[in-house]
């Protein structure tokens, strides 16, 4: 019988160790992801250490790593709010120009992981690392070019209808409150002074939200641009000062 995906990746890790080998196919069946039975994952042009204190990178998600890119100007200064495993901030700065990386996370757990992901990929001398909630968390004026995220953006109510793999990953990377927007606009709300002069946000959306990111940018004096992911779902918004304002 040809052997599935998953457990033709398994071999690669585990052919050499029988136990461990049906040790990691007894979780597989579980419906545990496969990036955590390995311990790490693919995601852009790097490769990422996973455990269940991150949220697993999704290759779509490398459309705000690209649009970041696109946007940076050498010697450029961003955050990465929500950073997790980090791999947004740290892939961001292993193929871009920019000089610095501020990688924010409530979890101090999922910043120790995002902090050997950084040594691992050759950028921990670009990075700055700190844990605290968004709610608390305070910058100074004019302090980075681009800010990006992929914040908690599902619906507390739509949590329990995700598919089983989602719970093992850490529950408080999906809540985005009764609407799924409440991050959104508490970033736009309090760190709007951190951006500098023609700065910008670059969020992760999800596949239903593309109207809505626009609503609440519009309330807050900005316009978005929202962008597709391969399945040709709306995915990234990038959010900008209203150019008449």
């Amino acid at each position: 019988m040809m052997k599935t995906y998953e457990e033709r990746i398994l071999d690669l890790y585990f052919k050499d160790d029988p136990f461990a080998m049906q040790e990691a196919l007894k979780r597989l069946e579980s419906n545990e992801p496969l990036a955590y039975i390995v311990g790490e994952t693919a995601f852009y042009n790097e490769m990422y250490y996973v455990t269940p204190d991150t949220l697993i990178p999704r290759p779509d998600t490398e459309h705000i790593v690209e649009k970041a890119i696109e946007l940076l100007h050498d010697g450029a200064v961003f955050a990465d709010f929500c950073t997790g495993s980090g791999a947004i901030g740290i892939s961001i700065l292993a193929n871009s120009k920019a000089s610095k990386g501020v990688l924010v996370d409530i979890s101090d757990k999922a910043l120790d992981v995002a902090g050997r992901n950084a040594e691992r990929n050759n950028v921990s001398n670009k990075c700055d690392f700190i844990c605290e909630d968004l709610n608390t968390l305070v910058f100074p004026n004019d302090q980075f070019d681009i800010i990006v995220s992929n914040p908690p953006y599902v619906r507390t109510d739509v949590i329990p209808t995700l598919e089983k793999e989602c719970s093992f990953e850490p529950y408080i990377a999906f809540d985005g409150g009764s609407d799924g927007m409440y991050f959104y606009k508490l970033i736009l709300e309090r760190f709007t002074s951190s951006l500098k002069s023609g700065g910008c946000f670059v969020f992760e959306i999800g596949y239903d939200q593309g109207e809505a990111i626009k609503e609440i940018a519009l309330n807050f004096g900005f316009e978005a641009l929202v962008y597709k992911d391969y399945g040709k779902n709306d995915r990234v918004a990038v959010i900008k000062k209203v150019s008449n304002k």
